[in-house]
């Protein structure tokens, strides 16, 4: 059974199911008001490699994740530029899934857009004024934290030691609250705004209000895993637990949070740091698999870097992956046999609070002995190897590229420099390096053999 950290009891403890055969799981989608940077692409990657890994167990994964459609930076967007929000919020959105296409990043089960719900969210509101938990204001409608029972569950913090105004989101008028941690779950809007009816006036949800409803409306009570990066943990996924359990609903089983993508000086890249980078530079720039298995080969509860340096790494140890898978194509035994001990010790370590990092020694190893067994013509040996390792990386989303997409003379060239290297003819090994070179080829040479890529 899988194990996972837990946020709300911080201990790693069994995911348990709400319908058995059945994992239910909502993750905090983007905002599309800008092109998606790395910490995106962490949080993507690391539960479509969840998702992946349950779903290879036999299990059915039903995974939400919404588009933020309307929030206070895209209006600030649209403002700033004189165009429509929608035209940001579309295009943005299309951006967004090119960069998950091209990471073979799985899409959602559903992907619930916010402005879809509003008016399930108004009426969500009037039940929370109506039990007198939520209160009208000048500017908006506010949560009265206080009368949430365990209010400071996530960020394990007393109510009074809170960040003021719902954390690092500023709220307009927040004079008007009557405790400085009380949240907005409706804002009024300003003329030109983008804005939706309700009993109060014309207005737009808060954001802590839309995710809240999107998951219970799609997920029912008690949903299995909640999950998102550990800046959500508060306000966010405080504030949106905090509305369900004023409304006497139960939310979320198990909630789950990643750490960050970092610079050098360990800093979370953000926008608003300055430290900001495309996602898309990334898998324009480099074999997109890479940053899947950088991730990996980390722990998701451990901040990584996400650089060319990190990245390239990744790329060279695919690259060995991808040679092996190649050899044994080449030598007939990339079958479908696996090693039932290796897929046990694989699962134990993913089982152990999603363990990557061991679990993909276990490849790696794996793809060394079975090189091992191709040289020694061991080709029974090879196939299971082969095909486990195969069955392993699909198990998290890693596709090995068994074919290479390289000319039939480019691998011929390659061939011969292996052969010279053989006969320990370095002179013409170098030659033929040095013509692979020149015409645009990374040429890499390891015991397993030379890969040629671009």
């Amino acid at each position: 059974m899988l194990k996972l950290y837990d946020t709300a009891t911080r201990m790693v403890r069994p995911l348990e199911l709400r319908e058995p055969g059945t994992v239910s799981l909502y993750v905090c989608g983007p905002t599309v008001y800008g092109p998606p940077h790395l910490g995106h692409g962490k949080s993507t990657l690391v539960y479509d490699i969840l998702r992946r890994y349950l779903e290879s167990t036999g299990l059915v994964v039903r995974h939400v994740s919404n588009i933020t459609d309307i929030e206070d930076k895209i209006i600030e967007r649209a403002e700033r530029e004189g165009r429509p929000w929608q035209e940001i919020t579309t295009k943005c959105e299309a951006v967004w899934w090119q960069a998950m296409d091209a990471m073979d990043v799985l899409r959602p089960t559903d992907t619930p857009h916010a402005t879809d719900y509003v008016d399930e969210m108004v009426a969500m509101i009037g039940d929370l004024i109506a039990n007198e938990s939520a209160y009208l204001t000048d500017d908006g409608i506010y949560m009265s934290v206080r009368s949430v029972e365990g209010y400071g569950l996530l960020a394990h913090q007393r109510l009074e030691d809170m960040l003021s105004g719902g954390g690092d989101r500023e709220v307009v008028g927040a004079e008007n609250k009557r405790d400085p941690a009380d949240f907005a779950l409706w804002k009024f809007t300003k003329p030109g705004e983008p804005s939706w009816p309700s009993p109060w006036g014309d207005g737009r949800p808060g954001w802590h209000s839309e995710c809240v409803v999107m998951s219970l409306s799609l997920l029912g009570e008690n949903f299995d895993l909640h999950a998102g990066g550990n800046d959500l943990k508060f306000p966010h996924h405080e504030n949106e637990r905090a509305q369900a359990v004023a409304l006497g609903k139960v939310f979320a089983n198990h909630w789950m949070h990643h750490a960050f993508v970092v610079d050098a000086e360990g800093e979370k890249l953000s926008k608003s740091l300055g430290n900001f980078t495309n996602l898309l530079d990334l898998v324009d720039t480099m074999d997109p698999r890479s940053y899947r298995l950088l991730l990996l080969q980390s722990h998701y509860r451990s901040p990584v870097q996400v650089n060319t340096d990190t990245v390239g790494a990744a790329e060279r140890a695919l690259a060995g992956l991808d040679t092996f898978a190649r050899r044994a194509s080449a030598a007939g035994v990339s079958g479908d046999i696996v090693d039932d001990e290796l897929v046990a010790a694989f699962r134990e370590r993913m089982d152990d609070d999603l363990d990557t990092a061991s679990a993909m020694a276990i490849v790696f190893d794996a793809a060394r002995r079975g090189n091992a067994a191709i040289d020694a013509a061991d080709l029974d040996q090879a196939a299971v190897l082969a095909g486990s390792v195969h069955a392993l990386c699909a198990a998290v989303g890693l596709k090995l590229k068994a074919v290479a997409d390289v000319p039939a003379d480019v691998l011929a060239k390659a061939a011969a420099l292996d052969q010279a290297r053989a006969a320990r003819d370095f002179a013409v090994a170098d030659a033929l390096r040095a013509e692979l070179q020149a015409d645009g080829w990374l040429v890499e040479t390891t015991k397993a053999g030379t890969t040629i890529r671009r």
